[in-house]
């Protein structure tokens, strides 16, 4: 069983529909949520579905001082994965290398097309004949780390950038806690004593 934190800044669509797979599989747990907005929705849907929940808020905070009190909640929850959902800081270098390979994220755009914010407003403005997204796992660069899935969606003639957020997001919900349970079910099994040679006492 991997424990999970989920790292977001806004209304928790997202958030809501990975622990909502989480808890219905079983299989894992998702030890918390992290949010860095005072206010922000999604605090309440964990609260809601009977989740911790931490604010690191960077107010007031230079970027170095707010990831040491995310590495303290991490390490307090004892997570060893971390799922980005709509998390809109820049993580250092650092953070993103001590957790390479164990940190995702899902961007509403089929990269490397339209990284970074409003890529749902970029991409449909472009005219390409599809939209999408894409889960990939994070490094140091905006949006540039290997991709692991990504799901075109058919633009329809006369569709409207509310329906293609709509299709866009019905895309993110449904994938990327199917990619994030995957991940977590490869992920090595701890060592228990006596597999490390341990004799009982």
């Amino acid at each position: 069983m991997a424990r999970l934190a989920v790292l977001a800044s806004g209304s928790g669509t997202n958030f809501q529909a990975i622990a909502e797979r989480i808890e219905a599989d079983g299989r894992h747990e998702l030890a918390c949520l992290i949010c860095d907005k005072p206010g922000a929705y999604v605090i309440e849907r964990a609260f809601k579905l009977g989740f911790p929940a931490f604010l690191v808020s960077y107010k007031g905070r230079d970027r170095a001082t707010a990831e040491a009190v995310i590495y303290e909640r991490l390490d307090e929850v004892r997570a060893v994965f971390i799922a980005l959902a709509g998390f809109m800081r820049i993580l250092s270098p650092e953070l993103t290398r001590a957790w390479k390979g164990r940190m995702v994220n899902v961007h509403p755009a089929l990269l490397p097309k339209y990284p970074g914010t409003h890529a749902i407003e970029r991409s449909f403005e472009s005219g390409d004949s599809e939209l999408g997204i894409t889960i990939h796992w994070v490094d140091e660069g905006m949006d540039t780390g290997e991709i692991i899935l990504q799901k075109p969606m058919a633009r329809i003639p006369g569709m409207s950038l509310e329906a293609a957020e709509a299709g866009i997001h019905a895309l993110e919900h449904r994938w990327y806690p199917e990619v994030i349970t995957d991940l977590l079910d490869r992920l090595p099994r701890p060592r228990t004593k006596r597999s490390q040679g341990a004799t009982s006492a």
